[in-house]
């Protein structure tokens, strides 16, 4: 893949998605069952609006079937799953335009809920599976084919790749999820998302703001526009380096700086946790479990929620049980607490509101209001 970004100075070249993968893969089998020829590249259209041209590889024909691969290419940015081939096994079916896709070898089942995918389904995300919809549909109308086909995406090495990620953790087994939002693959060093962080500052206190407005990402930059009515574009995104935003905007001369984030990124502030990464630790159970149990949840509801794989199902038990506002200002108190006492933020004010995409705002630490309404001005 020729596109390429700059940080820090750096120039990374993008990669692209599992998701992206599955969806080339299972076109070009469409394409050569449907239309009984045989293609040696698939082009794909990304929900990042970007085009891909991927090499189709080990294709294989069968009784109304074919089978085909895409090699999953990260670019720059280091991921376990590089190089990994991702197939698609396209068959006929009597069931007029339907689609149906599930996984195979190496694809993770899940078993937990809360999850982008219910119990038992293949751990295939939403925006993969759109897109896979979206490819073959194309195909069909292309091919005037009336009828339905079925899809099974399968990656033989997702088995024991799996086994270094969190998938089992989360309640994923047997595999490797199929993910990805935009299907692209930005690169993203530690040192360059850092240093994009400073010269954002840099850049917003030579213009006179004294308060910031920090996002980890996405839903950040989703619910400030939608919730607040404030442009994403006048935050700073943070991604996992929550503890290094804070800094560098005491040492960038802000007077105060305001967090807006998802709580299953946010919950693990609670815990004194400052870089979200997964790789410093994955404790939301632990913490909402803990707060459940000063709250005076039952056993019974503190062993559920340690069961969970995602922080909205965590919620929906603490809903049930009439504790969510209760552990949810339990656990905002101390979000604020390890904010406030960095020893690098000086006398930096801090605070954090964080939300669902369920419950919507769940709670704000001390004095977020007060940092809310001093952006408003600034905008």
């Amino acid at each position: 893949m020729d596109s390429f970004i700059t940080r820090d100075g750096k120039r990374l070249r993008r990669g692209y998605t599992t998701g992206s993968c599955a969806a080339a893969a299972a076109k070009a089998a469409a394409i050569m069952l449907l239309e009984d020829r045989v293609l040696e590249t698939v082009w794909l259209m990304t929900p990042r609006g970007i085009g891909l041209t991927l090499g189709v590889r080990e294709t294989v024909r069968g009784d109304g079937y074919v089978s085909c691969g895409i090699v999953k290419d990260s670019g720059d940015d280091p991921d376990v799953t590089n190089g990994m081939t991702v197939y698609a096994r396209v068959e006929r079916t009597d069931k007029p335009r339907e689609i149906v896709i599930d996984g195979g070898e190496g694809i993770g089942r899940v078993t937990k809920p809360g999850l982008d995918q219910p119990v038992g389904a293949a751990a295939i995300n939403s925006t993969p599976r759109r897109m896979i919809t979206e490819a073959l549909r194309e195909v069909t109308e292309d091919a005037g084919y009336a009828g339905g086909l079925s899809v099974l995406i399968s990656a033989p090495a997702g088995v024991e790749i799996a086994k270094k990620t969190f998938n089992p953790r989360l309640g994923i087994v047997g595999g490797l999820s199929i993910l990805g939002t935009t299907g692209i693959v930005e690169p993203m060093s530690d040192e360059a998302v850092v240093g994009t962080i400073r010269t954002e500052l840099s850049m917003r206190a030579a213009s006179g703001r004294k308060t910031v407005l920090f996002i980890p990402g996405n839903y950040g930059a989703d619910f400030i526009k939608n919730e607040l009515g404030i442009d994403p574009e006048s935050a700073v995104t943070t991604s996992n380096f929550i503890g290094d935003a804070f800094s560098l905007a005491a040492e960038a001369g802000f007077r105060g700086a305001l967090l807006v984030g998802h709580i299953g990124k946010l919950v693990k502030l609670a815990g004194g946790i400052l870089n979200t990464h997964s790789r410093y630790g994955d404790c939301r159970a632990e913490i909402f479990a803990a707060h459940a149990g000063m709250c005076g949840a039952s056993a019974e509801v503190v062993r559920r929620i340690m069961d969970s794989a995602m922080t909205d199902n965590m919620l929906a038990i603490l809903e049930e049980a009439g504790l969510r506002e209760a552990v949810m200002a339990s656990v905002t108190e101390r979000m604020g607490f390890h904010l406030a006492h960095q020893k690098t933020i000086g006398t930096l004010s801090t605070g954090a509101v964080t939300f669902s995409n369920v419950y919507g705002i769940l709670g704000a630490t001390s004095g977020a209001e007060e940092l809310l309404e001093e952006i408003r001005k600034e905008l």
